[in-house]
């Protein structure tokens, strides 16, 4: 089998992981609920996971360093724990359902959102978007990367753009992994990122790091370990917005994909842009491919067969010829409206470093057999 949904969940995991996930399963207990000595290992073991965070992504505290189980619980904290009715809100074309579900339910309470353009080439359009920030503009809120095409816009510019008070807050869901982040050098007020994509962690695993300028209120309530006679929720990070057991195999999971990035990051990195960029190269000598993307870092490869709804060729790429890819509106409606494809959708191919040219080379033979019906 090929597997090319990477950008929907890892399909790889290192050695180093799968091992540690092993061994929590086996002997783990509940950090922070008892005073024995596994629960207090298992505590200091998710203190070393935040910090280990906090530092590879420029984060601003481990306190503030939140574990969520994925990317969109912690773009939901984010917004919903952060902004207010009255506030003004510019966000994209190019976002996630992840943004755009919890940016309209805000909207409906008295939130005015504002949505910048998306170019004809699958970038945001940074100009439109800035000129839409007022003074009294609460926050900004953009992608790192596209699910679709890979566009990662440029959010240090943005930063400089816009108002110093103007919250940024970024879905790194795609990006955090596969492109250097520093929250502090450009400015990110608020990061979510999702574990289990190209951070190398377990379905389950995901975080919100955010500043000293957000004050994200709980949207869950229940026990922490702390403060067990006090009926409302504790004033303090990170127990404020983590209730309940966390999930301490998914957590020790995204550590050591923390660790095994920090040892190869930059290999990585090279080797999913020539993979990708092969990719492209040999997918735009295909007549019957329209491509929606260009070569990016995130490793995704976003195009249309003549003819061809994008889930059929998807259904058939699998039954055929064992190949997993990703057909139609990938949660993210308005930049397929955007792209004038909302009609058949999109065949999404998004690779990992530990794809193989001999892969690609197996995925081209399968899309022209399909492409030529």
């Amino acid at each position: 089998m090929i597997y090319f949904d990477n950008a929907a969940t890892g399909g790889f995991k290192p050695a180093s992981v799968l091992s540690a996930v092993s061994a929590a399963l086996r002997m783990c207990a509940n950090p922070g609920r008892s005073g024995h000595k596994l629960s207090v290992a298992c505590s200091e073991r998710v203190y070393a996971c935040r910090r280990a965070l906090m530092e590879f992504f420029g984060g601003y505290s481990c306190d503030r360093t939140i574990f969520t189980k994925n990317c969109t619980e912690a773009l939901n904290i984010a917004l919903l724990g952060a902004l207010r009715p009255g506030d003004k809100v510019v966000t994209t074309f190019a976002e996630h359902n992840s943004v755009l579900r919890p940016l309209q339910y805000l909207e409906k309470e008295g939130v005015e959102v504002t949505l910048a353009p998306v170019r004809a080439d699958g970038n945001v359009d940074l100009a439109a978007l800035a000129s839409m920030v007022r003074a009294d503009t609460r926050a900004v809120v953009i992608t790192l990367a596209s699910n679709v095409t890979g566009a990662c816009p440029d959010i240090s510019r943005l930063r400089s753009m816009i108002p110093p008070r103007t919250l940024l807050i970024c879905d790194g869901a795609q990006a955090c992994g596969h492109i250097p982040v520093d929250m502090k050098a450009w400015g990110i007020d608020a990061l979510a990122v999702a574990g289990h994509k190209g951070m190398y962690g377990i379905q389950g695993s995901g975080a919100l790091l955010f500043s000293e300028r957000v004050d994200p209120r709980p949207i869950m309530f229940g026990g922490t370990g702390s403060q067990s006679f006090n009926l409302d929720m504790p004033e303090f990070y990170p127990d404020r917005l983590e209730c309940g057991t966390v999930n301490y195999p998914a957590i020790v999971s995204l550590a050591e994909g923390v660790l095994y990035l920090k040892s190869h990051f930059n290999e990585e990195r090279d080797k999913l842009r020539h993979l990708t960029s092969e990719l492209h190269v040999q997918l735009s000598k295909l007549p019957f491919v329209k491509l929606y993307s260009r070569p990016n870092s995130v490793g995704i490869a976003a195009f249309s067969l003549d003819g061809t709804d994008s889930e059929q060729a998807a259904y058939r790429l699998s039954e055929e010829f064992s190949v997993c890819v990703r057909g139609g509106l990938h949660c993210a409606p308005l930049m397929h409206e955007a792209l004038g494809t909302t009609d058949c959708g999109l065949i999404r191919a998004s690779l990992s470093p530990f794809n193989s040219e001999r892969e690609i080379e197996l995925f081209l033979t399968a899309v022209e057999a399909v492409g030529k019906g």
